[in-house]
């Protein structure tokens, strides 16, 4: 058995993220969650606040063998603006921060890396943090898988599914069949 890898990626409501990594060849588990702040245990509602330091995040664990973390970055990149500096479009706070949590030196160098080679095709500067990854706490059920279980919902008809179609299309090789 494969030893999986964990990457851990912020880009703005972590349902878009979630949706998108579940499709990806080689993810075995995604889970959005949050990180990054100083509230122990913090709820969806915290979050909301603005004002307890986390991120919406999803925690991915994958098989290096079959996809690499540069791979991932490049889908990561993707998913969002990454030149949004604590929002995503309407979503708005330093929970929908741009940001990277690496497990390791080898992804911390590897994160640095893709944001110089992703820089060349922004015109504004990229504001992805890259900071070692804290203690996660997965979302409240209702967020886990929220684009695939509510796909008529509004938010996720009119902003998540054009997102993830022009993501399949970019990674059509990626995609579990």
């Amino acid at each position: 058995m494969t030893n999986l890898h964990i990457a851990t990626f912020g880009g703005g409501c972590f349902w878009c993220i979630d949706a998108a990594f579940r499709r990806v060849k080689g993810v075995t588990l995604v889970s959005s969650g949050y990180t990054g702040g100083h509230l122990e245990a913090p709820t969806y509602q915290a979050i909301c606040q603005g004002d307890s330091g986390h991120a919406e995040v999803v925690k991915i664990s994958f098989d290096p063998t079959v996809i690499d973390y540069d791979t991932l970055l490049e889908i990561f990149f993707t998913l969002h603006d990454p030149t949004q500096l604590n929002r995503q479009g309407n979503d708005v706070g330093t929970q929908y921060r741009s940001v990277i949590y690496f497990h390791d030196e080898a992804q911390q160098l590897k994160a640095h890396a893709m944001i110089s080679t992703q820089q060349a095709h922004h015109n504004a500067p990229i504001v992805t943090e890259i900071s070692p990854s804290t203690t996660f706490y997965p979302a409240e059920d209702y967020h886990q898988d929220y684009f695939n279980e509510n796909p008529q919902q509004g938010y996720c008809s009119i902003l998540i599914a054009p997102k993830i179609a022009k993501f399949e299309l970019a990674f059509k090789n990626w995609i579990v069949d």
